[in-house]
């Protein structure tokens, strides 16, 4: 584990982000006090935020993450004539 400071990690971020390629993990300070840390992102844990969780799904080719960042677009309705869709699926079960 190596411990960098804000300034030379912004200066030197490809050579940091190469070392947690290779398994290493990046504590980052300000002013010589802890704030982050920077680790794989096949090390995310279950218990970590959605966000982790949503990018390490992502880097595992299980999703894709939106292009836009921001809220979704709301949903549209459509109307469909026959069966319900729940009648349909009743009867595929039986």
């Amino acid at each position: 584990m190596e411990t960098v400071g804000i300034k030379e990690l912004k200066n030197k971020l490809t050579y940091y982000l190469k070392l947690t390629k290779r398994g290493s993990k990046i504590i980052v300070t300000d002013r010589g006090a802890p704030v982050a840390m920077i680790q794989r992102i096949n090390r995310i844990r279950n218990n970590t935020g959605v966000e982790e969780r949503l990018a390490s799904l992502a880097k595992r080719g299980l999703l894709r993450l939106p292009l836009k960042k921001g809220k979704l677009s709301p949903f549209k309705s459509i109307k469909a004539t026959g069966k319900p869709a729940s009648d349909i699926i009743i009867e595929e079960r039986r």
